[in-house]
């Protein structure tokens, strides 16, 4: 705790540190101040007696930071963003062009961005189409005229567009990564909330457990903050070359494959996709048909955030998704080649196609330990409810998994913006 504090105290005393961070903070004001703007032609009071009935858009409230239930200009939140990242990462693994242009470096990764940035727009429009259509089979939206239900439509487009545009201004010039620090923003404004709502509805019984369900949470938090920091080191040696009058190489380093490699992007892809069956049901029971209306009680029935079938299959997705992040982000074939071209080994594997086999073997079995982590922790509500029958603390293993990790990523750079800058209080 010591160290965190001096962290904090020579980040402030740093002049261009301190004004990311006073940057940062100023982003989260006003995502904030828009989180509470409403979208005319609403009726908050009835929205939030929905949400109130329903777990799953609960959850999405608490991911939206509570957008959802003031339903602000920002209601839509980043999903629309996520699910766009998802398609624009498989889309490289299908067109030739789109990977090339992915290791075209920071230029490429640009590109790419700009074109997610492209595909969020109709995936908004479409999203908040179907929105309005929800609200207004359970008459909770008044608006009846071409020219209201299109302004409806552009003003939830934009809110996620300008969401997107502060979480990128927090990458490029804040602290952080700005998806992320939303994202956990958010989490962290609706937990005291959900908390207060918990204990004020428990009953003597339920105390018990939610102190149980205390303890467990710092289990969970110190396994998670143990799980983003272990990696295997790989010994690497570098052979001695001599150039003109100078010697290089003839030393060694360690090349560090990190259990969770994904960090959190695994679970808040996961998300996007789970909920999706619960959102199709929840436009079917509005229908007003029957065969509809029956269709959407056998879903509701099956992915039942208590059931089984949506904890295998949300289970299931996390460790995919980690599977498929990793291979993105980590390229053992080009890691491989850029240790031959220095002229470095690693000791017992011939260079080249081997030490590329080699990685490749390390690489998937310690992320199949972290996927099957990630995995745990994802359907850990479901768990502890076996246990504790604490009803109503939504926010669990996800929502803390995403605040330890957004909070741990945030404070190395915090640590790599000081030795950037050669800070000489950073160690004292």
């Amino acid at each position: 705790m010591g160290n965190l504090l001096r962290l904090f105290q020579n980040s402030f005393r740093a002049e261009e540190v301190r004004k990311k961070i006073l940057f940062t903070i100023g982003i989260l004001i006003i995502f904030r101040v828009f989180a509470h703007i409403p979208v005319s032609g609403v009726n908050v009071d009835s929205l939030r007696t929905l949400f109130s009935q329903n777990q799953f858009l609960g959850l999405l409230d608490i991911f939206s930071g509570g957008t959802l239930s003031n339903f602000s200009v920002m209601a839509l939140g980043l999903n629309p963003y996520i699910n766009a990242s998802i398609i624009m990462q498989m889309a490289t693994l299908v067109f030739p062009k789109l990977e090339a242009l992915q290791k075209e470096g920071e230029d490429g990764r640009r590109k790419i961005n700009q074109y997610t940035r492209y595909l969020t727009v109709p995936l908004a429009a479409i999203q908040a189409v179907g929105m309005f259509t929800l609200l207004r089979t359970q008459g909770i939206v008044s608006l009846q005229s071409p020219i209201e239900i299109l302004s409806f439509i552009l003003t939830m487009t934009a809110g996620t567009m300008l969401m997107v545009w502060l979480g990128e201004l927090i990458t490029e010039r804040g602290i952080g990564n700005g998806i992320s620090i939303l994202i956990f923003a958010g989490i962290v404004v609706r937990a005291p909330v959900l908390f207060i709502q918990t204990v004020s509805t428990a009953t003597a019984q339920n105390l018990s457990n939610i102190l149980i369900f205390g303890l467990l949470g710092i289990v969970v938090i110190t396994s998670i903050v143990i799980v983003n920091e272990a990696t295997r080191q790989i010994p690497v040696y570098y052979a001695r070359r001599v150039r003109g009058n100078r010697i290089y190489g003839n030393q060694s380093t360690h090349l560090p494959l990190r259990l969770n490699q994904a960090g959190v992007i695994p679970i808040i892809f996961a998300v996007s996709i789970i909920l999706l069956p619960s959102l199709i049901a929840t436009f079917l029971s509005s229908s007003g048909r029957e065969n509809l209306s029956a269709i959407a009680t056998q879903i509701t029935i099956w992915f039942d955030p208590n059931g089984f079938l949506y904890n295998a299959v949300y289970f299931g997705l996390v460790v995919l998704f980690a599977f498929f992040y990793t291979a993105v982000v980590f390229n053992p074939k080009k890691i491989s080649e850029e240790i031959q071209k220095y002229g470095g080994f690693i000791p017992g594997i011939r260079p080249g196609a081997s030490t590329a086999k080699f990685l490749n073997y390390v690489l998937v079995r310690i992320t199949l330990w972290g996927a099957l982590f990630l995995g745990t922790i994802a359907i850990l509500p479901s768990i502890v409810l076996l246990f504790t029958n604490v009803q109503n603390l939504i926010l669990g293993g996800t929502g803390i998994l995403i605040v330890v990790s957004v909070v741990l990523e945030t404070i190395k750079q915090l640590e790599a913006q000081l030795v950037m800058r050669n800070y000489e209080g950073y160690q004292r």
